[in-house]
């Protein structure tokens, strides 16, 4: 009745008388609605009408922190505070306006003034577990949080901030006993099951786990979550044709998504049906085109297969979503040099560097192609420049000792051939696939060969 009469004064001019309370009726209703616009016409004939009022002054303050016109709130609130020096509102939004201007240290003791001043302490006890985490004190977060469970038993939200304390000490035994304690007093809470289950997946005790699942989709038949999490422990026990079921009732339950889609066509890689895989894996890129992962996705399972020029083209589409990703470029090299295409090759290599993934097999890969193309000069300065940090790599002494002779410079290639040896005697065969004329020289063979029998 007093909204109907409040709006209809809007409409027509017409000042209408309203009491304390209906004015605050009326402003909590748009507060809580969003519609902040009217509450502040409403505090404002509201003190107009009632000049003296604490709780509307309260009330332009929330308006005012909303619209973070926090100064304007401070300078109310010291007027309202020296007014009524023991209302737990008052430092309530005090509290309120130091956690916005990140003082999280002031807002914590203005809660606790707060809490000191009144009844209704789960609210505060929830913005205290708030303030503790912007601080990082997952103790206090987590005891803060508690108190709140303690009073209501389903406010899951509380539950979910305290095994998320849990997880960042990474307290996951303890995070395990408690929920087991909420658990016996709540047996029939999905929400609990699935925290318990995802605690000891991240302890890798996938049976568990399982358990933990079977139990919150039992609970709850339409919980997503849990098949998710269930389906995910099963690929884990490597039960891939049950982790497809569970992800394939996700895709019932909601609008299917490329992640689902995802998940399954791995399932149906890791048991070698191809087919299925890449019908599944070309969903999740219908679902989302951007899903750069489902297209490097489907890059290797045709790498795998031998057809690299589909490889090749889906490997494309990857590195034209994320072209900063060194591990799609190395693939990249990796299929041109199966087409031979060289010059291709290179620009992945090279690109590889650029993005510092400059993994011993990056300088290798690269030095064999600028080999293979006659770029002697380039293949050994960038060589060199792989031994500086990598030292003692059998790899890159005896593709030194092949580029020195090519570049006759046989005292160098003898040492380095000598070095690798020494590392890794066996592994002297690469020579007769990147450097056979070297490998072959009389003097190289007599090396090799005086080398064994001197550490036989």
């Amino acid at each position: 009745m007093s909204l109907t009469k409040f709006e209809s004064m809007l409409k027509t001019n017409n000042i209408y008388f309203f009491d304390l309370v209906e004015f605050e009726e009326i402003i909590i209703h748009y507060l809580d609605f969003g519609k902040h616009s009217l509450a502040k016409k409403a505090v404002k004939l509201g003190l107009e009408q009632h000049p003296q009022s604490v709780d509307l002054k309260l009330l332009q303050v929330e308006i005012y922190v909303f619209e973070d016109e926090l100064d304007s709130a401070s300078t109310l609130l010291k007027k309202i505070e020296k007014i009524e020096p023991t209302n737990d509102e008052v430092f309530l939004q005090k509290g309120t306006i130091n956690s916005k201007k990140g003082f999280h240290k002031k807002a914590v003791l203005d809660f606790k003034k707060a809490l000191s001043l009144t009844d209704d302490k789960v609210d505060i006890w929830s913005l205290l577990g708030m303030e503790f985490l912007y601080l990082d004190d997952f103790t206090n977060a987590r005891l803060n949080f508690a108190n709140c469970l303690d009073v209501d038993f389903e406010d899951y939200s509380a539950l979910y901030n305290i095994v998320y304390c849990f997880d960042m000490e990474k307290e996951h035994e303890q995070a395990i006993q408690f929920l087991t304690s909420y658990i016996d007093k709540n047996p029939y809470c999905e929400v609990a099951w699935h925290q318990i289950g995802r605690q000891y997946f991240i302890l890798e005790q996938y049976n568990e786990a399982l358990k933990a699942f079977d139990y919150a989709v039992l609970v709850d038949e339409s919980f997503i979550g849990g098949y998710l999490e269930k389906a995910k422990t099963l690929e884990e026990l490597e039960r891939y044709k049950e982790a497809i079921d569970n992800y394939l009732i996700t895709l019932e339950l909601d609008d299917p998504t490329a992640f689902a889609f995802v998940r399954i066509g791995e399932c149906y890689q890791k048991l070698d049906k191809y087919e299925a895989a890449i019908s599944y894996y070309k969903k999740a890129v219908h679902e989302d085109p951007l899903l750069d992962r489902g297209w490097f996705l489907l890059t290797n399972l045709y790498y795998e297969v031998n057809n690299y020029e589909k490889a090749a083209h889906y490997v494309a589409k990857a590195i034209k979503i994320d072209e900063d990703n060194s591990l799609y470029w190395r693939r990249y090299s990796e299929i041109n040099l199966k087409l031979n295409f060289f010059e291709e090759a290179v620009v992945g290599f090279e690109k590889c560097l650029a993005l510092n993934d400059d993994s011993p097999e990056i300088y290798i890969g690269l030095t064999d192609v600028l080999s293979f193309l006659g770029e002697f000069d380039d293949a050994l300065k960038l060589l060199l420049k792989a031994q500086k940090v990598y030292k003692e790599f059998a790899e890159i002494e005896y593709r030194l000792a092949g580029l020195f002779f090519v570049l006759n410079k046989e005292k160098y290639a003898l040492d380095h051939l000598v070095s690798g040896m020494k590392l890794d005697y066996d592994y002297h065969v690469i020579l007769s696939e990147i450097y056979p004329t070297f490998f072959e020289n009389a003097k190289v063979q007599k090396l090799i060969t005086d080398f064994k029998k001197a550490n036989e």
